[in-house]
């Protein structure tokens, strides 16, 4: 945060990791070039000091996207080859991300009628070719943007008597209500809040 700080706070995090796991998520965020107030350099050389001295006092786990990784390994000489193993996980298939998509509706006790399962399928299809798409976490928004759609829907169904079934069941007009569907996506990175949730991607 400021100058002084970066050395203490990340000795902070070594030492609260001892005996254990120190996981970086997203590391490349420490590396910033062209940023004058960029510390990040700064926490990685006493990350590799450390690494390097307790060898066997904790393990550390950098984690992120692989061209993004590819680029944070530049930043420093020494750590492509101070980590002793490097893991590239594939990328989940359609059928994976629908059965994700299903066990955190369920969660929610929320679940998809018969056609939105199918509509949600289309729209995994759809989603993957266009910017920004990240997983598990795209999926997520999904879910979080056709919850939204259907809380609006029974909203505006107040005056009518509606079964508990129909207040937890996800429906395909839900799923087809994205913008997806006109082959276009918030133009964010899915990670950042959305302003209009109930309209977007």
């Amino acid at each position: 945060q400021y100058v002084g700080h970066t050395a203490p706070k990340t000795r902070e995090m070594i030492k609260r990791a001892q005996g254990g796991v120190l996981f970086i998520d997203e590391a490349y965020y420490l590396y910033k070039p062209g940023n004058e107030r960029d510390y990040g350099a700064e926490a990685i050389e006493i990350l590799l000091q450390d690494m390097e001295k307790q060898r066997g006092e904790f393990v550390v786990i950098f984690a992120g996207y692989k061209d993004r990784m590819d680029t944070f390994y530049q930043s420093n000489p020494g750590l492509f080859s101070r980590v002793a193993h490097h893991i590239d996980f594939p990328d989940y298939s359609n059928e994976e991300l629908i059965e994700i998509a299903q066990l955190l509706l369920a969660q929610q006790e929320y679940c998809f009628s018969d056609q939105a399962l199918v509509a949600f399928g289309d729209y995994v299809e759809r989603r993957r070719q266009l910017p920004f798409f990240a997983n598990a976490r795209s999926i997520r928004n999904a879910l979080d943007r056709g919850r939204l759609r259907q809380a609006n829907r029974s909203f505006n169904r107040m005056g009518e008597r509606l079964a508990r079934e129909e207040l937890m069941t996800i429906e395909a007009a839900d799923i087809l209500a994205s913008r997806v569907f006109l082959g276009e996506v918030e133009g964010e990175d899915p990670s950042q809040p959305l302003t209009d949730p109930s309209q977007s991607g």
